[in-house]
């Protein structure tokens, strides 16, 4: 069953798809080699004011989730107040440049974890995380949300980390810690939580060796594994008062060897900043600790290394705002891919490769702020013809150099008779195969559905890509509830069958709406978000500017010449 569910994401029901090539739905002129092409949406039609509603309306849940976190910390600002300290968020906002963008990372982690409630649930996992500038450097920035359960890690708060170091090593990006953490929470203590959480200091190692800086500003407590944090990060910066890191605080020491210990002896910034040499600049207090670390960011010359033209671009013709009308929030609703590119690309201009060929699956070459990509996205399930087009252009586009972004929307590769005999494994796994190969920069966005094994040729969670992003829309799993509950129907009633045994409708309806339900909860773009199963979800209006933020994130990490050593940065 599970050999064929890898090319199965269930197709049974006809799902709707865009049929016309692109020269039979849209009028078309050349400019240069791309074609600039008409946009037939209407905005003033009733569809359109309907898709509207409804992804605006998942827009401000996603919003309002995301201000639960905030709003929670906040509540204990005049905790920070009385020990002279600055909010995780005022610390964030000193860091960063002001006036310059910073890309959220994992704001809904978290998310159901702990709670099945909604209206319970805390989006964020304690951390605040994010790609922005720091002294004019493109920096990877994580912060301990202190206000919140003292920093404690959350359930899926490791992942989000182990993500954001990832993307670091991979994009070449300086990280800053802003440590304050209570650490892991001892009364949900879980052993593979443990064991899984080594890999943090050891990509802070695996970061110091590529020579990419790591630095760690101490706010507050940093204890047990977590006293690692500064002790392998680059430079480190503690704050008087406050800043502290002890492999055991006064309390453990005491339990464990009897010893009536005093926090600031112990692991005080003071202390270390005179004595143990594992901070090398103190801060007065939490702002001077921002202000030294931006100092210390400005001194890495940092952008001396990088050589990237600056490209000259022009603005899409349509308004990224129609977005949110363009695309129907009920994935089985179709509507043309090339609708999305036209609001995405510069000039909504673009090459439309092999549009008469497997034209349910759309392959185009774009600009996005100047910079040349490869674009797929779906009008349909992936049929032998469209997988086969789109190997050949991931290949293309690797050969060229472009980087190649995924506007995910399909049930998956096509199913049944016709198709296994037309060679649908092979063809799929030949898409697979040059997803999974390619050098370029991959940028992934899940925009409507992303099922079964088209999740994977079309560049999914698993495979990697440099980012991943959905719409508040977005559903992905293995395949839709409504397949997977008629499926287990169909399985149940030929299984009574051959035994000779009355059906009962009644728990056959039972046991299809628990079905659906599992799977439809799963597939939820919130739910899979909250499971770091992704980078975070954005709204739709946003999606030129993250992925030209994207973009630009990796063509420089690709021109950037690093110095790497044996071993990282040893302490002295």
């Amino acid at each position: 069953m599970l050999a064929r569910r890898l090319f199965d994401p269930r197709v049974l029901s006809g799902y709707p798809q865009v049929t016309s090539a692109a020269n039979d739905i849209h009028s078309v002129r050349c400019r240069g080699r791309a074609l600039s092409i008409d946009s037939r949406i209407q905005t003033g039609s009733s569809e359109f004011s309907d898709n509207r509603q409804a992804m605006l309306a998942l827009v401000e849940r996603l919003r309002t989730l995301e201000a639960r976190a905030a709003q929670l910390s906040e509540q204990r600002r005049s905790r920070f107040e009385q020990r002279g300290q600055l909010t995780p968020r005022e610390r964030l906002a000193r860091l960063l440049d002001p006036g310059m963008p910073f890309l959220q990372l994992h704001s809904l982690a978290g998310y159901l974890a702990d709670t099945e409630d909604e209206s319970k649930t805390i989006p964020g996992s304690s951390l605040i995380a994010g790609i922005g500038f720091v002294s004019a450097v493109r920096c990877m920035v994580w912060v301990d949300d202190s206000g919140i359960k003292a920093g404690a890690m959350g359930s899926e708060t490791l992942p989000a980390v182990l993500s954001i170091q990832r993307i670091a090593m991979r994009q070449k990006l300086p990280l800053i810690h802003l440590v304050e953490s209570a650490g892991a929470n001892l009364m949900d203590y879980r052993v593979e939580m443990w064991a899984q959480g080594g890999a943090v200091f050891y990509n802070l190692a695996q970061l110091s060796a590529a020579g990419i800086p790591t630095v760690a500003l101490l706010h507050g407590p940093s204890t047990a594994g977590g006293a690692y944090m500064p002790g392998l990060s680059d430079y480190v910066i503690g704050v008087k008062k406050n800043g502290m890191a002890a492999l055991a605080g006064a309390a453990l020491v005491h339990a464990a060897t009897g010893e009536e210990a005093n926090d600031r002896e112990l692991g005080g910034s003071e202390m270390h900043a005179s004595t143990s040499g594992l901070v090398e600049y103190l801060a007065e207090d939490d702002a001077h600790g921002v202000q030294i670390a931006r100092s210390v960011v400005a001194g890495l010359h940092w952008n001396q290394r990088l050589a990237v033209p600056a490209r000259s671009f022009s603005e899409p013709r349509y308004s990224t705002d129609e977005l949110a009308g363009l695309v129907p929030t009920d994935y089985r609703t179709p509507y043309d891919v090339r609708e999305v590119v036209l609001r995405l690309v510069d000039d909504s201009a673009f090459e439309d490769f092999k549009p008469a060929y497997g034209i349910a699956t759309v392959c185009l070459q774009a600009s996005i702020n100047g910079i040349g990509c490869g674009i797929i996205g779906n009008n349909g399930p992936i049929d032998p013809a469209g997988a086969t087009k789109a190997a050949q252009f991931f290949q293309l586009c690797d050969q060229a150099d472009k980087p190649i972004i995924f506007l995910n929307n399909t049930t998956g590769y096509m199913v049944g008779t016709q198709y296994e005999q037309a060679g649908m494994i092979k063809h799929g796994s030949k898409m697979i195969q040059a997803v999974s190969n390619v050098k370029v920069p991959r940028i992934t966005l899940y925009i409507g559905a992303s099922f079964g094994a088209g999740n994977y040729g079309m560049s999914g969670y698993a495979y990697q890509p440099d980012f991943v992003f959905a719409w508040p829309n977005a559903t992905t799993g293995v395949m839709g509830g409504e397949q997977a509950a008629g499926t287990m129907s169909m399985v149940a009633r030929g299984a009574a069958r051959r035994r000779g045994q009355p059906i009962d409708e009644a728990a056959m309806q039972a046991q299809h709406d628990k079905i659906c339900e599992l799977f439809d909860r799963q597939a939820d773009a919130f739910y899979t978000s909250g499971r770091c199963l992704d980078h975070g979800v954005i709204d739709p209006r946003d999606s030129r500017r993250v992925l030209g933020f994207c973009l630009q994130t990796c063509i420089e990490a690709r021109h950037r010449k690093l110095s790497p050593n044996s071993f990282g940065v040893a302490r002295g």
